[in-house]
């Protein structure tokens, strides 16, 4: 990284950033969201190992899969083709989506945040608030897990604590993804069947 930075290289692969702008431009133009259009391009360009990939499955399936932008975070940002009209309207489609996905949380859900620091526990944060407006004495009683190596503060906060204050309940899972992810996957197939 710090040779691509001297000479300007860093980021600065065309392919990929290509594929993913163009793809979210195409989506968004139809009405999708950022997590929608990068399934459908993936399947649609038959994508080595697309059949392993979270974002190529959830589309396939039909399962919401989202996105959530901080603009200026990513190298897909620094190339012509990102549109940051685009990419702000479909993150704002995928915020709406996650919101409403949401919904199905009270009473039993879990809520798992698998090692994002900052900007998912921030996003999930303002879509209890959201649910919490629309249903203040409803939209409770449901788990919030917080899977990381290093627990951070906002994911702690917004996921564990924040759960525990309207009424859920709250978990902090300190491990390596490598291990905990897997053991999570296994347990869900074991309990599932049951």
């Amino acid at each position: 990284m710090v040779a691509g930075l001297r000479d300007g290289t860093f980021g600065m692969a065309r392919e990929t950033a290509a594929f993913y702008n163009d793809s979210i431009n195409e989506g968004v133009a139809h009405g999708m969201g950022v997590g929608e259009s990068l399934g459908k391009a993936l399947n649609k360009a038959k994508a080595p190992h697309a059949d392993v990939s979270l974002v190529a499955s959830a589309y396939r399936l039909g399962i919401p899969l989202t996105v959530h932008i901080a603009l200026g975070t990513d190298i897909m940002h620094c190339h012509p083709n990102a549109n940051g009209a685009a990419l702000g309207e479909g993150t704002l489609r995928d915020f709406r989506i996650i919101t409403q996905q949401m919904t199905n949380l009270a009473h039993g859900g879990v809520l798992a945040n698998l090692g994002s620091a900052v900007v998912l526990p921030e996003v999930l944060l303002k879509a209890i608030a959201l649910q919490r407006n629309r249903d203040p004495k409803g939209f409770t009683d449901f788990l919030g897990v917080n899977f990381d190596f290093i627990q951070q503060y906002r994911s702690n906060q917004q996921v564990v604590a924040r759960v525990k204050e309207i009424g859920g309940r709250g978990i902090a899972l300190t491990g390596h993804h490598e291990i905990m992810i897997p053991l999570l996957a296994q347990a869900i197939m074991e309990e599932s069947a049951r």
